[in-house]
């Protein structure tokens, strides 16, 4: 069948509302009337149906007009299509013949519908909490009321924890006396003799306290980062102008943390950093990630959730101008969207933006705007902020895109936070419970009237991106997902010696939190 003809089929469906099986395409370019084999077709699809099947065309070019009966909506049958292939599971080292589909058939207005998916589910929308108006003027009083509510979200997950008092109380006690402190780090340092000596900061003031070097938990104090919420308890040093710790805490995730999961069995793709623009743009890996999202075993994917990035941005680093394949913003995200109508049109899809996206880099970032959203029209796909937490079958997932990691892992030392370690570097999130602790550093961050990158409650899953590395892991039964990217390594990344991750994409099944990792390249 030429090209062409399945152009203009899946055209005349569209403008009557529907999408088409690749199938049904066929035998509609091959009837001796094809506008009249649409029509008819369209007469066959019971209501409320919108992808037209090889069952409803065979139906409808078999069955007299006078003698057609529509059949209850839901009981038809998608067309399986068995000579798909998918790719390997995690090595991507057996081969595949997706490629051979590309160009078979276009792709429609809202998504494309080929393959073996069923056509009629509809999954239920994603509940989204976290888009933020921004309303951060600059001025000072912006600046302290973020850093108050940060203090007070955070101090309220540790007052449980410890019998605390206020720092201006704590400096009117008597030496030798046991006291217990909320604050937040304001400076912290090593002494001559080795020990953490962490000044704390609360809406009374700040005290000293001196984590000495062979303790236990000593180690925890090389975790630390500037503007952090803590708790510490120990005792007053013989004048009082110190507080010996005995013992320090973080908000943290409790242990005994039990997440939530789906009472069916559903799955979700969870991808990030697809950079759409870059002349580095794995076009091809992404091509066989929509194809295999076609095939039968992929029936039980209903979501994809993506971590920011969409495409390269222009001037985000050195140099980049010379490393793009489309220059324009607006056309890269037109490509974008291109891409993104290949995804099989029953899925939700749900995107944050990233530090290579067409909005403010300080975070938290608003979600796009309405210019940006028409653009990204396919799949009526839910845009919200970065961070945000999206509620899917019941399960929370924290999707927060990762500018932060830079930071974290140039801090902290490299058993804690790294690139090859980028579940290490989540953990340290839900261990601070903060998904950007330091101010004032490299992660921009925006005075708003409250802190929206606190981690309030606790997650079920964290997803990100932004290093372009796989990695994966669960931190007090909460399952960390870091999700590469789809672009080879740019000559940027290559001066900074970073080797990316490309097109894998890990399917979390929601209703037992198992992860599959495959891997399209």
């Amino acid at each position: 069948m030429p090209l062409e003809a399945s152009t203009r089929i899946v055209h005349a469906l569209a403008e009557r509302g529907y999408n088409a099986d690749r199938e049904a395409v066929t035998l509609l370019a091959g009837a001796s009337d094809p506008q009249a084999a649409i029509n008819r077709a369209v007469e066959a699809v019971p209501e409320g149906t919108v992808v037209v099947t090889a069952a409803h065309v065979k139906e409808s070019l078999e069955t007299p007009a006078d003698e057609r009966v529509h059949t209850p909506t839901g009981q038809t049958d998608a067309a399986q299509d068995t000579d798909e292939q998918h790719p390997s599971v995690s090595s991507g080292n057996e081969p595949d013949n997706s490629d051979d589909m590309a160009g078979t058939v276009p792709v429609e207005t809202e998504g494309s519908s080929r393959g073996a998916r069923s056509a009629t589910r509809s999954p239920p929308d994603p509940e989204l909490s976290g888009d933020i108006q921004s309303t951060g003027t600059g001025e000072y009083g912006d600046f302290v009321s973020v850093f108050r509510d940060r203090y007070e979200k955070l101090a309220d997950q540790l007052r449980g924890r410890v019998n605390h008092r206020p720092t201006d109380a704590v400096a009117e006690m008597s030496g030798n006396s046991d006291a217990a402190i909320i604050g937040m780090v304001s400076d912290i340092r090593t002494t001559a003799s080795g020990h953490w000596l962490v000044e704390l900061e609360d809406t009374n003031g700040t005290f000293p306290c001196l984590v000495m070097k062979d303790r236990d938990f000593a180690d925890d104090a090389r975790t630390l980062l500037p503007d952090e919420v803590i708790a510490v308890e120990g005792t007053l040093a013989d004048d009082a102008g110190i507080l010996f710790v005995d013992s320090l805490f973080f908000p943290e995730v409790p242990r005994t943390y039990t997440p939530s999961t789906a009472d069916r069995e559903v799955e979700a793709a969870l991808v990030s950093d697809v950079h759409v623009g870059s002349e580095e743009f794995r076009g091809d890996a992404w091509d066989r990630f929509a194809d295999w999202l076609h095939t039968e075993e992929a029936e039980s994917v209903e979501y994809l959730l993506i971590a920011g990035d969409m495409v390269e941005g222009v001037g985000v680093y050195p140099g980049q101008d010379e490393e793009l394949d489309i220059v324009d913003i607006y056309d890269q995200y037109e490509a974008f969207n291109e891409y993104l109508k290949d995804v099989p049109g029953d899925m939700e899809i749900v995107m944050i933006p990233g530090n290579h996206d067409a909005v403010r880099l300080a975070e938290p970032q608003p979600a796009f705007d309405e210019e940006l959203r028409d653009i990204m029209s396919a799949h009526d796909a839910r845009i919200t902020a970065n961070p945000s937490t999206v509620t899917v079958e019941g399960v929370s997932v924290l999707m927060y895109h990762g500018t932060s990691f830079d930071e974290i892992i140039a801090e902290l030392p490299d058993e804690y936070a790294g690139y090859d370690n980028p579940e290490g570097t989540m953990a340290q999130l839900l261990r601070k419970r903060h998904v950007a602790p330091k101010y004032g550093g490299m992660t921009r961050i925006a005075p708003e009237e409250e802190d929206h990158l606190v981690i309030e409650e606790v997650p079920d899953i964290v997803h990100t991106g932004h290093i372009h590395k796989l990695g994966y892991g669960t931190y007090h039964n909460v399952l960390t997902i870091n999700s590469s990217c789809w672009q080879s390594q740019t000559d940027f990344q290559e001066s900074v010696n970073l080797e990316p991750d490309v097109g894998y994409a890990p399917i979390v099944n929601l209703q037992t939190l198992d992860l599959t990792i495959r891997q399209f390249v």
